[in-house]
């Protein structure tokens, strides 16, 4: 059974053009002139440019000039191997015409070593590299199309000064993806030339980094010429020296620059402390002042360490846990709470998940009790005793519902009067959740036996033993039960009980998985989100958040929702794990996400629901209990019920 696992350039003149692989939400007016002529690789040229219409390798056709600078052009095309659909890229061409030998070798080996430092990297804000080709004196590089605009064009169009909390969270993004450069292997990558013009915001308003012309893989003790862009480029880099402190320097000057509106480029170098960025804009916090005066020291080993130390910092500022978007006005966003509908007290901490069947409310809580609440009023119903406390969230079929307690007993309990219908006993306390299908109750045990229970009878008629503990909740395929145990691994277990796969990650799987046709959700607390291959368990994609990932994933449309301990809300591409937005809470997440019409709700360790914009991460509003929310929500008929370790179950209107 397979077990899947997880050289040196002549400076740059200052202000020169940056070759973007990306579009301008308004394309820069690049003039073609009017000389005409057909280029040494035969395609038509205006000024040496391609014509619009020009076909490259009979395959991408050329619509437009995307923007150019010193030996460089990028092209919009389109690619026609996908002739039922536009499919978009972005193609860099580099013009080779220098007699030398010298300097012709030099051209060449710089594309490609742009090209091969591209084709090694897998981060969601990093371009894809499609493919790479030469024709004549041109080279090619065909890109990503990413529809946006850097940030140099937005804070040209902002009147007045960008909110802290969203620099703060461009920088955050933009550490992130400088930790996955600079601890690249076999060898760390040195970006170079961080600058506005090379952070690009897509139309999600997600970090993208541009422009890898310079990069270099990083060597320790190699020197080199000077390069990068002046303003923005750290002291030693001027002395031919690149190393991972310069590009948290760059990022510092980048974000002084965003904040104060002061060009480095027209200010004598390294004055950053000279012209603080209270002196023009007095709301930044005295907080982030000092993190980036720290990165922006002279000498190197006065600044951060690392990408990571630099990303603690920043996470840790208050402006952090704010919204992370701008906000512009969004129709039906509201930043005050909902009054309760209702909320009704049990004796005890509410872990457990509410489910509303049929007009009840059925939750389980730690004073040993399941209880149903009439959905509408809160009114009590009645109550079932066991001799444990029940974490276990309920599920109901065949007119009885189901859960888990510490007293080791699966329960099948009458859904309409409260009565006991049978028991089975399990070696463990049980954490884990039900599922039913195929005629039988499916739930984990702390005993490593995973549990399929006839649900007429209550009897076992299969379990399958783990590695070590099960609290994840089982979900169900159309041959396959998927779940994972606390020992790290993720299993698909066939309906007669016999392992089909088995993936492992690094920590618990306490997390419950999430299927789609080809694909299993499901986070670990080694930090990662997972999507695996549905029949083989091979990873497919994974995303890294900061924290442990307790929480379990759900997906609206083509974005999944999923919660972390970082205390971050997380909306990523199902199809290729891209961040899409983030929302930081002032608490660890291990509630798991529910949607409704356009919103994501969520419960935090700060004692808040959240009401998050879906395809915004806006804050609509938030819901303060008086006590963690562990318990993840439940919507039904435009009401989200939640429950609280303050012993409350609430009913808020969406």
């Amino acid at each position: 059974m397979p077990v899947p696992q997880e050289d040196d350039l002549p400076a740059q003149a200052p202000g020169d053009l940056s070759t973007r692989h990306i579009s301008k939400e308004a394309p820069p007016q690049v003039s073609l002139g009017t000389r005409r002529q057909v280029g040494g690789d035969g395609l038509p040229r205006v000024d040496g440019r391609l014509m619009e219409g020009a076909l490259l390798q009979g395959r991408y056709r050329i619509l437009g000039v995307l923007g150019a600078g010193g030996m460089s052009t990028v092209y919009k095309a389109q690619d026609l191997h996908f002739p039922k659909v536009q499919r978009l890229c972005a193609i860099k061409e580099m013009t080779n015409t220098a007699t030398d030998p010298q300097v012709r070798a030099m051209v060449v080996r710089n594309f490609e070593r742009e090209a091969g430092i591209l084709a090694t990297l897998n981060h969601p804000a990093i371009p894809q590299v499609y493919d790479y080709f030469s024709e004549g004196d041109y080279s090619y590089l065909v890109l990503e199309f990413i529809q946006g605009r850097d940030l140099e064009v937005l804070l040209g169009e902002t009147e007045g000064f960008l909110p802290e909390a969203q620099v703060v969270n461009w920088a955050i993004q933009i550490c992130d993806v400088l930790i996955y450069l600079h601890n690249h292997k076999p060898n760390p990558i040195i970006f170079r030339d961080l600058k506005p013009s090379n952070i690009m915001l897509d139309r999600q308003g997600r970090v993208r980094l541009v422009d890898f012309g310079i990069a270099k893989v990083f060597q320790s003790g190699q020197k080199g010429t000077m390069i990068g862009t002046e303003g923005y480029s750290p002291p030693e880099q001027y002395r031919g020296i690149a190393e991972p402190r310069g590009d948290l320097y760059a990022l510092a000057a980048t974000v002084h620059h965003l904040l104060s509106k002061q060009d480095p480029r027209l200010e004598p170098p390294f004055s950053f402390h000279e012209r603080p960025i209270h002196k023009t804009n007095p709301l930044v916090s005295n907080e982030l002042q000092d993190i980036i005066n720290r990165a922006l020291e002279y000498d190197i080993n006065r600044r951060f360490g690392s990408a990571e130390e630099m990303k603690r910092a920043l996470m840790a500022l208050r402006s952090a846990r704010l919204t992370v978007r701008p906000a512009p006005t969004v129709e039906g966003i509201r930043p005050d709470a909902p009054m309760p509908l209702w909320q009704f007290a049990c004796e005890d901490e509410i872990r457990s998940s509410p489910l509303v069947y049929e007009g009840k409310l059925y939750i389980g809580v730690y004073d040993n009790n399941l209880y149903a609440l009439d959905a509408e009023t809160g009114k009590f119903l009645w109550k079932y005793p066991t001799e444990g406390g029940v974490a276990s969230s309920p599920w109901v079929a065949e007119g009885k519902v189901f859960f888990g307690s510490e007293d080791r007993l699966l329960y099948a309990i009458n859904a309409e009067t409260g009565r006991l219908v049978w028991t089975c006993p399990t070696r463990g306390r049980v954490y884990s959740s039900p599922r039913v299908q195929f005629g039988h109750v499916f739930i984990g045990s702390d005993d490593h036996h995973l549990y399929a229970v006839n649900i007429a009878s209550g009897r076992v008629a299969w379990r399958f033993e783990a590695e070590a503990e099960i609290r994840s909740t089982p979900a169900i395929g159309p041959d396959a039960i998927y779940f994972g145990d606390e020992g790290g691994s993720v299993y698909a277990v066939g309906v007669s009980g016999k392992l089909m796969w088995r993936f492992r990650a690094r920590r618990a799987v306490t997390s419950s998985p999430l299927l789609t046709k080809e694909l299993v959700y499901v986070g670990s607390q080694d930090w990662c989100v997972y999507a695996l291959d549905l029949r083989s368990g091979w990873a497919v994609w994974r995303y890294r958040t900061a924290g442990p990932v307790i929480s379990s994933p759900v997906i609206e449309g083509t974005t999944l929702y999923i919660g972390s301990a970082d205390g971050e809300v997380y909306a990523l591409d199902a199809s290729n794990g891209y961040l899409v937005w983030r929302y930081k809470t002032g608490g660890q997440v291990t509630s798991s996400p529910a949607v409704y019409e356009g919103a994501v709700y969520v419960g935090s360790v700060d004692g808040f629901l959240y009401s998050l914009d879906a395809p915004t991460g806006q804050l609509r509003w938030r819901f303060q209990t008086n006590g963690p929310v562990i318990s993840s929500p439940c919507v039904e008929n435009a009401t989200v019920y939640i429950g609280s370790v303050d012993r409350h179950v609430y009913a808020l209107p969406v």
